[in-house]
C-alpha cells in the first residue's frame, strides 16, 4: 500500500511539474515575442568594419504576396540608410533550392560584407549557409532558417508559438472535442514546418480532436480553396475546424467553406482578404500575424552585426492576436474590423511599415 501511495505521490508530482513547464514555455514563448529584453545579447565585434557596406539579400522567392511585401519592407529599410549601405544586391530563387545556392554564391563572389538569407527549404541551404559561416562572413536568416545554427542571427516571430496559438485557440473553440484538417504552406519550408510541430504539440493535450487530414497548399489562396473543397467533398459535416498556418491558403479555404455553407471556426495570418472576408462571412476565427516588417528589422540587425553592436541569436518582431471570439487563452489585442479594411487590396499585409511609394501597386 505504501508503495502504491508512494507511486501516486511521484506521479502527481511529475505532472505536476509538466503542466507548470508547458505553462511556463507558453509565457515565455509570448513575452519572447513582445520583450526584446527577454534574450542574451551574442557579441559581434568580430564583424565590425568601416561603412559604406554592400549586403546581400538571397531571397527564396516573391512567389507570393507575403514575399513581395517582405522584399519591398528589405529594399525600403536599406534605402533609408544609404550613408551606411553603398550596395544592395538581391536575388529572387523562384523557389528552387539549386538557383538560391547559386545566388547565394554569386552574392559572395561579388564581396559582399554580409548576405541576408530567406532560405527555400532548411536542408538544401544549409551547406551553403555553412560554408559561408565558417569563412567569417555574418549570415542573417530572415523568415526561414537553415537546418543548423551555423548562422549569426534569425529575424523571425516565432513560427512554434504562430503554431501553437492557432491550435490551442482552435481546440479551446471546440471545446476539447471535434474533427479538424490540416492545411500547412510549403513542404521543407521552415515556417511551414515549425508551424506544424508546434500545433502538434498542443494536439497531444487535446486527444479528442482528431486530424482527418494534413495537405500542404505552398501558401497558395487557389490551391488552399481547391484542396478545401476536395477536403469538403471527402469528409463533407465531419470537418469542425479548420487550421490554416496563414491568410493565404486561409483566404481560399474560406471561400470554399462558403461556397459549401460550412461555417467552422478557421485560422490564418494578417492578409487583407483572409480578415475582410472572415468579417463579411461571419466566420469564427483567429489570426497571428507573421509580419513583413520583419524584412526592415533583417537590414537593421544586419547594421548592427557590421557596426560591431550586439544582437540576439534569434530576434522575435513583435506581432499582433486578432480573434472574433477570445477563448480561456487566446485573447485578441484589438477589434477585428481594425485591423480588415474592405477598400484596401486583397492581397495586401496589414501590419507593414513601408512607406506609401513602396506599396504593391
Amino acid at each position: 500500500m505504501r508503495k502504491v501511495t508512494a507511486f501516486l505521490v511521484v506521479t502527481m508530482f511529475f505532472c505536476t511539474l509538466t503542466v507548470a513547464a508547458l505553462a511556463e514555455e507558453r509565457q515565455f514563448s509570448r513575452s519572447y515575442l513582445w520583450d526584446s529584453n527577454a534574450v542574451v545579447m551574442q557579441d559581434m565585434t568580430k564583424y565590425k568594419k568601416n561603412p559604406p557596406y554592400t549586403i546581400g539579400f538571397s531571397n527564396a522567392s516573391i512567389s507570393n504576396s507575403w514575399r513581395v511585401f517582405m522584399d519591398r519592407e528589405v529594399r525600403a529599410e536599406a534605402e533609408k540608410h544609404k550613408d551606411l549601405i553603398k550596395t544592395l544586391y538581391v536575388t529572387d530563387a523562384q523557389d528552387k533550392p539549386d538557383k538560391q545556392i547559386g545566388d547565394t554564391e554569386d552574392l559572395v563572389a561579388k564581396g559582399c560584407d554580409l548576405i541576408i538569407l530567406s532560405a527555400a527549404t532548411m536542408a538544401a541551404l544549409d551547406p551553403i549557409a555553412t560554408r559561408i559561416h565558417k569563412q567569417g562572413i555574418p549570415i542573417v536568416c530572415l523568415d526561414r532558417r537553415v537546418k543548423s545554427d551555423n548562422f549569426t542571427s534569425f529575424v523571425t516571430a516565432s513560427n512554434f508559438t504562430q503554431g501553437r496559438m492557432m491550435m490551442l485557440w482552435l481546440c479551446q473553440m471546440l471545446k476539447g472535442k471535434g474533427n479538424i484538417v490540416m492545411l500547412p504552406g510549403m513542404a521543407g519550408a521552415g515556417p511551414a514546418e515549425e508551424r506544424i510541430i508546434g500545433a502538434k504539440e498542443i494536439l497531444s493535450q487535446f486527444p479528442d480532436v482528431k486530424v482527418l487530414d494534413m495537405q500542404y497548399t505552398s501558401w497558395s489562396p487557389s490551391e488552399g480553396k481547391r484542396i478545401m473543397a476536395a477536403m469538403i467533398q471527402s469528409f463533407g459535416n465531419k470537418i469542425e475546424g479548420v487550421w490554416c498556418d496563414s491568410g493565404l491558403q486561409g483566404s481560399g479555404a474560406i471561400e470554399a467553406l462558403q461556397e459549401a455553407g460550412l461555417k467552422v471556426p478557421i485560422t490564418g495570418e494578417d492578409l487583407n482578404a483572409y480578415l475582410t472576408r472572415v468579417q463579411k462571412y461571419e466566420f469564427p476565427a483567429m489570426s497571428i500575424g507573421f509580419p513583413v516588417k520583419m524584412g526592415a528589422e533583417a537590414v537593421r540587425t544586419s547594421l548592427k552585426v557590421l557596426q560591431g553592436i550586439p544582437v540576439p541569436f534569434i530576434v522575435n518582431v513583435t506581432r499582433k492576436v486578432l480573434t472574433t471570439v477570445d477563448t480561456a487563452d487566446v485573447k485578441s489585442d484589438q477589434p477585428w474590423d481594425t485591423m480588415a479594411h474592405p477598400e484596401w487590396p486583397g492581397d495586401w499585409w496589414i501590419d507593414n511599415t513601408l512607406p506609401q511609394n513602396w506599396l504593391p501597386k
